[in-house]
């Protein structure tokens, strides 16, 4: 499938949907850390939720950037769209965004 400048093959096989699912689960991750942990850290004085969500979230940035790797090699994506990904994974809401427009052309 061919969508816009890239080439990307959408035929939602499990890697496109684990990769989805982990887009999602690594953007709520992030703001979890983001707008709740860490503000608890330092306003609250209290680490416990950065203890446990930091290393849930380094765990789903790992893995988002493992699918990214997996579909650079099994389904062919091109190095520019694996870049954009792995560049967008470290924005809050990124993975989100780059399933949702470059990925589905929407």
């Amino acid at each position: 499938m061919s969508i816009g400048w890239f080439d990307i093959p959408n035929d939602g096989g499990l890697v496109m949907n684990l990769f989805k699912i982990t887009g999602i689960a690594e953007t709520i991750s992030t703001m979890a850390l983001f707008f709740f942990a860490v503000p608890m850290k330092y306003l609250g004085d209290d680490d416990l939720f950065v203890r446990v969500i930091g290393p849930v979230h380094g765990a789903l940035f790992t893995g988002y950037i493992f699918l990214l790797w997996l579909g650079l090699r099994k389904d062919r994506w091109k190095m520019d769209v694996a870049i954009k990904g792995a560049l967008l994974a470290v924005v809050p809401g990124g993975p989100i965004y780059f399933d949702k427009k470059i990925i589905n052309g929407s």
